[in-house]
């Protein structure tokens, strides 16, 4: 992990991304915070060649996206497009839509799925990632919905991007995880985890709970290349959340 591989992940910022004005703005602002890369999610409206031209414009990368389940299934052939107008290879789904999630059958029928999607993306030269929360890690028959997913799909074309919050939060542990996806996992979701009054709190990176070196550590060990800093909810002005995890994670540079 160095400067150039720690991305801001949008949705950190949804709410100053309604317009192309507000998301000319608010890239300029990642910036200059220090942030040289982004993941596009939760963006308003725009057209991909003008939010290209954006990031461009305000010197950081697009190095990878969210895409809603609905695109990916129905409008891959645009999806694909529009990441190769980006310059981005890591085509994201946030999370498995709630049908398939509450049996073993579902969660294999989503695998089947999208080892037929994730081969599409890959023939074009990028890159299926799924992005976890807490709930793939309910059991079904003994098994984890993650487990389900890791022995389900092809480990060539279908890949991983852990959320370290999620995966704490799902009562599993997020450096055996990152491990357990060696060879499948090239950009990571970094988000901290506080208690405030017994309840858990998304925090900045170093403000919460969890074992940053061991999981930095485990990162590099298994060749993650981007490093998406997230917070899904922020106590404080969003920006300032994102300054202060990038400051945090500027010892391990």
């Amino acid at each position: 992990m160095n400067k150039m591989t720690v991305a801001a992940q949008l949705y950190t910022l949804r709410d100053f991304l309604k317009t192309p004005e507000d998301v000319g703005k608010t890239l300029k602002k990642v910036k200059l915070i220090g942030y040289n890369a982004v993941q596009a999610s939760g963006v308003g409206p725009i057209d991909p060649k003008a939010l290209k031209q954006l990031a461009d414009d305000a010197g950081v990368r697009i190095c990878a996206t969210h895409i809603s389940y609905d695109r990916l299934k129905n409008d891959l052939d645009a999806v694909i497009k529009d990441h190769k107008t980006w310059d981005c290879r890591y085509v994201g789904l946030g999370g498995m839509p709630q049908h398939f999630r509450s049996s073993k059958d579902g969660y294999i029928a989503f695998a089947k799925e999208f080892n037929e999607i994730s081969k599409r993306i890959f023939d074009q030269g990028l890159k299926f990632i799924y992005h976890d929360h807490n709930f793939e890690f309910e059991k079904f028959d003994g098994v984890t919905g993650m487990d389900l997913l890791l022995s389900n799909t092809d480990p060539e074309t279908f890949g991983f991007e852990l959320d370290t919050y999620w995966i704490q939060a799902g009562g599993a542990d997020p450096v055996e995880w990152i491990k357990k996806v060696e060879g499948r996992m090239e950009v990571v979701h970094f988000k901290d985890m506080a208690i405030q009054n017994g309840q858990q709190l998304f925090a900045e990176i170093g403000e919460g709970n969890l074992n940053w070196r061991a999981i930095i550590d485990a990162c590099r060990e298994t060749k993650v290349q981007w490093y998406a800093v997230e917070q899904d909810e922020c106590l404080r002005n969003p920006f300032e959340s994102l300054r202060m995890s990038l400051e945090y994670l500027e010892k391990f540079f």
